[in-house]
Formats: C-alpha cells, sequence, structure tokens
C-alpha cells in the first residue's frame, strides 16, 4: 500500500512539474483534465465544463495528495462528465479562482456548469461520490439523455 501511495506521489509530482513549466510557456487548454489554477477564472468554464477545485496549502498535504489519488485513478468517469480538475495549492499567489472561493486549508468544491456549488468538502472524497453528486443534477440527466436519443438514431 505505501509502494502504491509513493508511486502515485511521484507520478503527481512529475506531472505537476509538467504543468509549472507549461503554465510558464503557455495557458494550459480548457480541454486538460488537470490543470493549476494560474490566471483561469471560472468564466472559462461557464457552461462548458464542471470545474472540480482542489485547494491545499501545499503540495504536501496528505490530504491533497490523497485527493490527486484518487482522482487519477477515475480520471476517465470524470471526463466523462465534463469535469475539469482545478488545483491550486500556493495560497500566496492569491489566484483568481482562490480569491473568489476564499478556500482554509484543504478543500474540494465542485461547480455546476452554470457556477453553482454542488458541493464544498474539507476533507479527501471518492470520484464514485463526487460523479453521484454530479448524476443527480438535472442538467446532467438532460445530458445522459440527449446522448441516449442520437445513440438510437
Amino acid at each position: 500500500m505505501n509502494r502504491r501511495i509513493a508511486l502515485a506521489l511521484l507520478g503527481f509530482l512529475t506531472l505537476a512539474a509538467g504543468f509549472g513549466a507549461a503554465q510558464g510557456a503557455e495557458t494550459p487548454s480548457i480541454d486538460e483534465p488537470i490543470r493549476p489554477a494560474g490566471e483561469s477564472t471560472l468564466d472559462e468554464f461557464l457552461w462548458l465544463k464542471r470545474p472540480l477545485l482542489v485547494f491545499a496549502d501545499n503540495p504536501s498535504d496528505p490530504r491533497y495528495v490523497q485527493q490527486i489519488q484518487l482522482i487519477t485513478e477515475r480520471l476517465d468517469a470524470l471526463t466523462d462528465r465534463d469535469v475539469v480538475v482545478i488545483t491550486d495549492t500556493d495560497p500566496a499567489t492569491r489566484s483568481p479562482i482562490r480569491r473568489a472561493m476564499r478556500p482554509r486549508g484543504f478543500m474540494i468544491m465542485l461547480l455546476a456548469k452554470d457556477g453553482s456549488v454542488i458541493l464544498r468538502k474539507p476533507s479527501p472524497w471518492d470520484v464514485r461520490e463526487i460523479t453521484r453528486s454530479i448524476d443527480k443534477q438535472p442538467l446532467r440527466q438532460q445530458e445522459v439523455r440527449d446522448r441516449r436519443d442520437a445513440l438510437r438514431q
């Protein structure tokens, strides 16, 4: 178990380092499933994506590491639901998203496509629980019906 956590942490840190390098060169695409907050605003995702915000005071926070591990293990389930994961682990930079949401310590927040807050949790949540919260939303239910109807035709 410790070996899996260490490998996941190593993979995440490598991924985060890549995001940091890419962030300096250009702004990440809206289609990237996991991206740093940087200079992004929530308006960029309005009606396009469901932002899952993961805040921590530093990237070594065990809750943050656990949450990212849970997300990366089932990223496909989130991608199917138009979720973009936005991470912010530096309170000193005061990103626009951090200023708007005002988290304290570790926190995850899930927003609907219309920008409303679906959930706010102070501890890591399994992707299964997150997707259940999404699937209960009327817009998501309409998306599922539309896909089903498109397949029938």
